[in-house]
C-alpha cells in the first residue's frame, strides 16, 4: 500500500518503521524543522548535545521503547542511572525516590508513611485490574486507602499540578498507571532524545520511507475510490491508499471534517491540558543533588522544577546548569499569552526560594516552549470516551496520546501506539 503519516513524532516514526519494513510505500509529513514531536530537542551553540523542549526520561519498565531501541541498533546509547526526586515540604526538599526515603519523610506520621507505602506496593505489584479502578476518582481512592494525611501532602499536589481545576475528575486508573510504570532508575540517551529520534528517522528512511520536514498537512480529502488525497501548502496534492494522522483531536477534526458526526463528537469531548516550560541555562548549580522537585502549585508559580544537569553531566552543555520550570495548564491560561520575559520574572523568585544564594545574574540564557495539547484529562470510565484508531472513514486512522490510556502520555507509549496503529493499517482492506 501507499501510506501517508501526518506527524513525525515518536508514534508516527514508529508506525512508519513497521510499515516500511513490511514493504509498504510510506511518506511522513512533519510541520516542524526536526522530527520528534513533544520529545524533540533544541540546541544552544555552546552545547554538544541537544536538550528536550519538554523534560524527558524513560523508566526501566518501558519495554516498548527499549525494544525499538534494540531493533534500530541504538542500545549502546541508552543508559539508566539513579536520580533524586523530591517533594518540597516546609521550605526544603525531601527525597521520595525509594522505600527508605518515604519511611523517613517527616511530612506524614510514621503509620501514614507505612500505609502510603503499602498502598503503592498494592498498586504497583498486586493489582492489574485498572478497569475496576477507573470507576472511582483518584482523590476518593487515595483518601480512603492511603489516608487523608498522605492524600493532602503527596497526592493532592500531584493531581492539582497535572490537572489544575480538573483534579477531582481524574480517575484512579490513571494514578495506578503512574505507580505501575515507574522505576527508581531513569533512562536517557547519549545525545538526548533527539539522538534517539534521529536514529529512528534514519532507520525509517533506510527501510525506504520518506520523511518530509517543514511540511505541514493542511487538508485531507477522500476520493470516490476510497483513497486519500493529502494537501500540503505549495505542493500538488498526493494520493495515498491509507492515511494515519498523529496529533491532537483538533488536528484530526481540522484535516478531516467529513468524519461522521458521532466520531467528531467523540473527538470534541476529549479534553486536555497544555504545557508551558521555561528552560534556563544557569552559570551555577541551583539544587545540590535533586533532579526533580515537585513543589506545591499554590505556593510556586509552576508544577515542576527539574535540574537536568543533576541527572546528565553539565559537560555536555558547555558547563551550563540546565533547569526546567514547567507546568500543565488549561490552554486558555495566561501563561500561553505572557511573553518569555514576563514569565521569567514570574518564575525567578521561586528559584531564590529553593536556593537563597540564587541571583538574577546566574541566568545566562533562557528559552520558552509551549504546547496546547500535552496532557489528556481522564475522567471516570474514560475508556468509553476514546475513539478507535481506525476511524469510520475507510483508510483513515488516528493515533494520539489520548489513546494510550490508561497509561500516562510519554515516549514509551507513543512507540507502543505507533506500532499498534501500523498493525491495524496492515490488516486494513
Amino acid at each position: 500500500m501507499k501510506i501517508a503519516i501526518v506527524g513525525a513524532g515518536i508514534a508516527g516514526l514508529s508506525a512508519a518503521y513497521d510499515l516500511a519494513r513490511g514493504g509498504h510505500e510510506v511518506a511522513v509529513f512533519e510541520a516542524g524543522q526536526v522530527a520528534g514531536g513533544l520529545a524533540a530537542g533544541f540546541r544552544d551553540e555552546r552545547w554538544d548535545w541537544p536538550l528536550e523542549r519538554f523534560y524527558h526520561h524513560i523508566f526501566q519498565t518501558d519495554a516498548a521503547i527499549i525494544k525499538l531501541t534494540e531493533e534500530i541498533g541504538f542500545t549502546r546509547e541508552l543508559f539508566f542511572r539513579s536520580a533524586v526526586t523530591a517533594q518540597w515540604w516546609h521550605d526544603r526538599p525531601y527525597a521520595l525516590d525509594g522505600v527508605l526515603p518515604v519511611l523517613r519523610f517527616p511530612g506524614l506520621p510514621f503509620p501514614d508513611r507505612v500505609r502510603f507505602g503499602a498502598a503503592i506496593a498494592y498498586l504497583k505489584y498486586v493489582t492489574n485490574n485498572w478497569r475496576r479502578l477507573e470507576g472511582t476518582t483518584a482523590a476518593s481512592w487515595t483518601r480512603r486507602w492511603m489516608g487523608k494525611p498522605a492524600y493532602t501532602t503527596l497526592i493532592r499536589p500531584l493531581l492539582e499540578g497535572k490537572f489544575g481545576p480538573h483534579a477531582d475528575e481524574v480517575n484512579m486508573a490513571w494514578l495506578w498507571s503512574r505507580f505501575k510504570a515507574r522505576s527508581f532508575k531513569l533512562g536517557y540517551f547519549q545525545g538526548g532524545f533527539q539522538g534517539f529520534v534521529d536514529a529512528l528517522q534514519r532507520a525509517v528512511e533506510a527501510k525506504g520511507a520518506r520523511v518530509h520536514l517543514n511540511t505541514a498537512a493542511s487538508a485531507a480529502h477522500q476520493l470516490e475510490d476510497g483513497r486519500w488525497e493529502l494537501i500540503t501548502p505549495g505542493a500538488p496534492a498526493i494520493t495515498f491508499d491509507q492515511l494515519l494522522v498523529t496529533g491532537s483531536p483538533q488536528l484530526l477534526s481540522r484535516l478531516a471534517p467529513q468524519l461522521p458526526a458521532s466520531y467528531l463528537g467523540q473527538l470534541k469531548q476529549l479534553r486536555s491540558m497544555g504545557a508551558v516550560v521555561l528552560t534556563l541555562a544557569l552559570r551555577q548549580q541551583l539544587l545540590d543533588t535533586v533532579y526533580w522537585l515537585m513543589p506545591p502549585k499554590g505556593e510556586f508559580p509552576f508544577l515542576a522544577l527539574v535540574e537536568h544537569t543533576n541527572f546528565i553531566e553539565a559537560e555536555h552543555y558547555g558547563g551550563d546548569r540546565l533547569v526546567y520550570c514547567g507546568d500543565y495548564l488549561e490552554p486558555d491560561h495566561e501563561y500561553f499569552r505572557l511573553s518569555e520575559d514576563e514569565l521569567l520574572e514570574r518564575f525567578l523568585p521561586a528559584l531564590k526560594r529553593v536556593n537563597p544564594a540564587f541571583e538574577r545574574s546566574w541566568v545566562r540564557a533562557h528559552w520558552l516552549h509551549r504546547e496546547p495539547y500535552a496532557q489528556p484529562i481522564v475522567p471516570l470510565n474514560h475508556s468509553r470516551n476514546i475513539p478507535p484508531i481506525t476511524t469510520p472513514l475507510r483508510g483513515l486512522h488516528w493515533a494520539s496520546m489520548s489513546q494510550v490510556y490508561p497509561w500516562d502520555r510519554g515516549t514509551n507509549f507513543a512507540v507502543e501506539l505507533g506500532r499498534r496503529a501500523a498493525a491495524e493499517i496492515t490488516t486494513a482492506t
